[in-house]
């Protein structure tokens, strides 16, 4: 079955950002995948997004959909067959969406868990929280809005990193069948980054000693998203040489 494009608004994406051990970062990918690095260390972090007016893209707005998300990612780099391309790799992808969850992987590309999610949001502060159902997953971030981007090691200023993430519009996850990734890729007119302050992290992901030693991933920065209409574009499945499996 052919795979629609959608439309959307990202309402809020708020980026967590950490700066990983590359040959940490590069046994959680799947060939033909490797770390896409920025000074020296491999970059991934997690994603907590809400889309409003999801839609079909012939569709009127009328009929979008709303639904907050979370993804968690490493940002990758590939050979295509014109040089060397830019993404990230999807390990995990959660929503509050009952609709998302069961479309994912059906009529749009990404298998999505379910999870609950506890919001907080100000003109000058954000805060998600969510935890998975089908799995230990737990993310609890607060983020302050910030006028210029300080202290990251990733990146020397806000342009940079808005760059940076900009090069990541094709997003990878596995499927629970293996084999192959299934692809997406955001699309935008509208592209604009704010500087984020985080005061408070926690993810089981990133505090997995197991995924990560002490001392491979190491929160960075962060960026904030808001209001910025979007498309997304389903790929075409990225064959992979090891079987790729869904992170718990």
């Amino acid at each position: 079955m052919r795979q629609p494009k959608l439309s959307s608004v990202v309402e809020r994406r708020l980026l967590v950002n950490y700066r990983v051990d590359p040959d940490v970062a590069a046994r959680l990918l799947p060939s033909p995948l490797r770390p896409h690095l920025a000074n020296g260390h491999a970059v991934a972090g997690i994603c907590l997004l809400r889309l409003g007016e999801v839609r079909p893209a012939w569709a009127p707005r009328a009929f979008g959909l709303r639904s907050e998300n979370a993804a968690h990612r490493i940002a990758v780099e590939w050979d295509g067959p014109d040089g060397v391309e830019s993404g990230v790799y999807i390990p995990r992808r959660d929503t509050a969406s009952p609709l998302n969850a069961w479309a994912g992987g059906r009529l749009f590309p990404g298998e999505h868990g379910r999870a609950d999610f506890e919001v907080h949001e100000t003109p000058d502060r954000v805060r998600v929280a969510l935890a998975a159902r089908d799995s230990g997953t737990r993310v609890d971030v607060t983020v302050d809005l910030a006028d210029d981007l300080r202290d990251s090691e990733l990146f020397a200023d806000l342009t940079e990193a808005s760059r940076f993430f900009r090069l990541g519009a094709k997003g990878f996850s596995p499927t629970r069948a293996g084999h192959h990734l299934d692809g997406m890729e955001l699309g935008t007119d509208a592209w604009h980054v704010d500087a984020g302050r985080v005061r408070s992290a926690a993810s089981s992901f990133f505090d997995d000693p197991d995924r990560f030693p002490p001392g491979s991933a190491t929160l960075d920065c962060a960026l904030v998203m808001r209001d910025i209409p979007v498309s997304w574009q389903p790929l075409p499945p990225m064959a992979c040489e090891q079987e790729a499996r869904i992170a718990g």
